[in-house]
């Protein structure tokens, strides 16, 4: 196993010009960004939006044109050395059904550097799962307990889940950001999320980036979020004049109009009404306009 990756200084992933092609279709389309150390961004697209392939070139598994460095590192020419510090969960766990609880994580152990085998054996705790179970004995959403426990007891500076929660009920969902939170994350790692279930990573993500038709429509901190967007249900003799300025969506809810506005004055806004800053999947669903049309 190489040895783990010295710091570096500045984004932890950095592209330019971030192109794929699958015959004719753009997975990829001219795409740069960059992911600073010690953030926990949600990259937030449809299906066929380019997701999956913005993984797949972060992790070293496809090809690509144009720029793109992790951890200071070319993902396609130096993929072994930098698996040191990544991690990785799929939106599926794939474990061999023959396996055992126990020998999973004797089998991590023995091949990760970084391993924790006390915080993977602490994870477990709160499931059913105990060392002697096979998977083929397993529900999905245990299989899925088992690869985050191993998975997340693996100290990376870049963890890259690929809806990571899917499987799971909502009270082991609940808990798994929790963990991620208190148990995992840190100034020193860096957290990539991809997930259709907004509302559940919205409170813990400190950056956003909206993809579409493989190119990035949005990338902005939390913050630029809260400040550029804002809500107005807006009182009936005003929907005209709220209108005029040109909302990005309209909605009706109780018979008031919902109007989402980009980059205008809260103090203008305020005087149609009550005023409040969208959520993530509110801002996702008026932003994606036209795409499942």
């Amino acid at each position: 196993m190489s040895a783990a990756i010295e710091p570096s200084i500045g984004p932890v992933i950095r592209a330019r010009g971030l192109s794929k092609r699958y015959g004719k279709q753009a997975a990829l389309d001219n795409v740069s960004f960059d992911v600073a150390p010690g953030r926990i961004v949600g990259l937030i697209g449809p299906n066929g939006s380019g997701k999956t392939t913005t993984l797949k070139a972060i992790l070293g598994l496809t090809s690509f044109e144009g720029e793109l460095t992790v951890l200071g590192l070319d993902p396609r020419a130096s993929r072994d050395k930098l698996m040191a510090d990544v991690c990785f969960i799929a939106d599926v766990a794939i474990l061999p059904q023959w396996l055992r609880v126990g020998e999973a994580i004797d089998f991590v152990a023995g091949v990760h550097p970084r391993f924790d085998r006390s915080k993977a054996e602490r994870y477990l705790a709160h499931t059913k799962l105990s060392p002697k179970m096979k998977v083929k004995a397993m529900s999905k959403g245990m299989v899925v307990q088992l690869h985050l426990a191993l998975v997340m007891a693996i100290d990376a500076r870049l963890l890259v889940l690929d809806e990571p929660t899917l499987g799971l009920d909502i009270l082991y969902r609940k808990q798994f950001y929790q963990n991620l939170l208190e148990d995992y994350f840190d100034e020193d790692k860096t957290i990539l999320i991809t997930t259709h279930q907004i509302e559940e990573v919205e409170h813990i993500l400190t950056d956003l980036m909206f993809i579409r038709d493989g190119k990035i429509t949005l990338s902005a901190s939390m913050d630029e979020v809260g400040e550029r967007y804002t809500e107005v249900m807006v009182e009936p003799q005003f929907t005209g004049a709220a209108s005029a300025l040109q909302p990005l969506s309209q909605r009706t809810v109780f018979g008031k109009s919902v109007m989402l506005f980009d980059g205008a004055s809260r103090e203008q806004l305020a005087v149609f009404g009550e005023i409040r800053t969208p959520s993530v999947a509110d801002l996702f669903v008026a932003t994606m306009k036209g795409t499942y049309e």
